[in-house]
């Protein structure tokens, strides 16, 4: 286990590495100056190379580089070129929408997806699971931003049941801000169930077809026992994947839901780094983006041992 993990977390430093060269590199190949965009049209050419002098975007790109590099394994990402504070500050100040809104269309998905997918791959052929599976494909072609459209045109406006938008008032509690997040959870984790449900069904079917279970139901056991002890337990590797992988996707994932309900998390941020030029956000965004996946695969390997003992590393 110990050179397990010791092979995993060298090989995430490689991947975040990999991922801050990327973004530094993308980054700059974009057209704009942050400089011009920051001072306005109405600024002069001396203003604007006095501006780039004092962000340093005026020196070599290798020493931009280099000077990244070090600060970010100092756990120092650079200064906001628009905010003018220190990106993990600004980034900080906009996880907890992004996150909550992940962890409640997660929750949201599994709510559908997991009863749904177990019943249809038990009832293989029926009625429920031809109608699961042809509801998960078109739940998946629908773009979340037109569910959500769809949403706030009739929950939310028409019948008044949820908030259009936004994150709560300014110092709202936590119950008003998770109030905020309920229609934008549905419209994610209705999208996401689709993924989530088909594996779970794919996986079902598979070990419902094993001996074990046919010879669980000749010693006398119960189906319900049978499907849920037996047959999910040992479909629950490929399972627990695709929810892991969905968790991060849904973190950094979230850009256009978030621009559709107006939430101020990273994906609004990162949309707006871009429009600004703002450099060192997008390239902090990119890093915990990156971060997060590793961790979250990282987890996910671990949760195998706790779901089959059989699982070694």
């Amino acid at each position: 286990m110990r050179s397990y993990l010791l092979r995993r977390l060298l090989g995430m430093i490689v991947v975040v590495f990999l991922v801050l060269t990327i973004a530094f590199v993308l980054v700059r190949l974009a057209p704009g100056d942050p400089a011009a965009l920051l001072l306005g049209p109405d600024a002069t050419p001396s203003e604007v190379d006095a501006l780039r002098v004092r962000l340093g975007l005026d020196r070599p790109i290798l020493v931009q580089y280099l000077t990244f590099v070090m600060n970010a394994l100092q756990g120092d990402l650079g200064r906001s070129l628009f905010f003018d504070q220190p990106v993990t500050q600004v980034l900080a100040s906009r996880a907890e929408p992004t996150v909550l809104l992940a962890l409640f269309s997660l929750i949201v998905a599994l709510v559908i997806a997991a009863p749904v997918g177990i019943w249809a791959a038990y009832r293989r052929g029926s009625v429920l699971d031809q109608t699961s599976v042809t509801t998960a494909m078109l739940a998946a072609s629908v773009p979340s931003f037109l569910t959500g459209l769809i949403f706030q045109r009739y929950l939310a406006t028409d019948l008044g049941w949820f908030p259009v938008s936004g994150y709560g008032a300014a110092g709202a509690g936590f119950a008003e801000r998770a109030w905020h997040l309920v229609l934008p959870s549905i419209t994610l984790g209705i999208t996401n169930s689709a993924l989530i449900l088909r594996f779970t069904r794919a996986s079902m079917l598979d070990i419902l077809g094993e001996d074990y279970v046919r010879t669980a139901r000749a010693k006398g056991m119960t189906e319900r026992r049978v499907v849920l002890r037996h047959a999910l337990k040992n479909a629950g590797i490929p399972i627990i994947t695709v929810v892991g992988l969905t968790f991060a996707l849904l973190v950094s994932g979230a850009v256009v839901t978030e621009r559709v309900f107006n939430l101020p998390g990273m994906g609004n941020l990162v949309v707006n780094a871009v429009l600004r030029r703002d450099y060192p956000v997008i390239q902090g965004t990119l890093i915990v983006v990156a971060s997060l996946y590793v961790l979250v695969n990282l987890a996910t390997d671990l949760l195998y041992l706790v779901v089959d003992k059989r699982v070694k590393y």
